[in-house]
């Protein structure tokens, strides 16, 4: 496929493909991945050029095919998804095709009250914003200890950025308050269609670690000492206009 092109959107079924943007490489897509519907659905030239890495199969449906068939329900899918990601703050520097692309690759979840979303101490590979509902995340500084609620996660928030960028395991445990709704990318997904927020990502982290740092919370204090820096750090980020889900799990 190449850059300016729209006429047929392809479906890999064996090999892989990279993906370049003004001469430079941006991904890779493997075996079930697609691209080329936005050219379909928008009637624009393609934004990117898809080349073979090695010999491939793959089938694809023309213009007038994927409208027929696929465009309905992928333009209200989309639509709504759209909507939600431009509330969600680390997403605000994404364009719209940007969006549009992260919209593509989101999975729903949902779970019933009391069940754990991510596990403090469990390897990470999923991303994770609430659509609808609450959580509680919960942590505790030793396996001696109980688990303190530290804070409380809504629609727009996120979770689960850290273990993907720093391959470390969950900093906590989330909870669900009722019945959640949340849209999920694993890792793979995580790195393709969120490489523009990464460094925000990574930015926040370190405002984080620097200010609990300046707290003392890897001093003394317990549980209460902990508790009263999650408290610091929910309003000195909410001055900055950071959410409290960052940096956290």
């Amino acid at each position: 496929m190449v850059r300016g092109d729209g006429v047929v959107f392809p479906t890999l079924m064996s090999s892989r493909n990279l993906v370049y943007v003004n001469g430079e490489w941006v991904t890779s897509i493997g075996e079930g991945g697609s691209f080329g519907e936005l050219a379909l659905i928008y009637g624009t030239p393609r934004a990117a050029t898809v080349k073979a890495k090695t010999d491939l199969k793959l089938w694809g449906i023309d213009r007038d095919s994927y409208r027929r068939i696929l465009m309905g329900s992928t333009l209200r899918r989309r639509k709504m998804y759209e909507e939600f990601l431009s509330k969600v703050s680390i997403l605000e520097s994404l364009d719209k095709w940007e969006r549009l692309t992260v919209a593509d690759a989101l999975e729903p979840v949902q779970s019933e009250d009391g069940e754990k979303i991510v596990v403090q101490g469990d390897p990470g590979d999923d991303f994770f914003i609430i659509t609808e509902g609450t959580a509680s995340v919960l942590q505790r500084r030793s396996d001696n200890e109980e688990y303190v609620e530290v804070g409380r996660l809504g629609p727009s928030d996120y979770f689960g950025e850290i273990a993907l960028l720093l391959n470390r395991p969950r900093a906590a445990t989330v909870v669900a308050r009722g019945p959640l709704k949340c849209v999920k990318l694993d890792r793979p997904r995580f790195e393709r269609v969120l490489g523009p927020c990464s460094e925000i990502l990574k930015r926040n982290i370190q405002r984080y670690n620097s200010f609990i740092s300046l707290t003392g919370y890897f001093g003394s204090g317990g549980s209460q000492g902990f508790t009263n820096v999650m408290l610091a750090l929910r309003f000195y980020f909410s001055v900055c206009n950071f959410s409290l889900s960052i940096s956290l799990y």
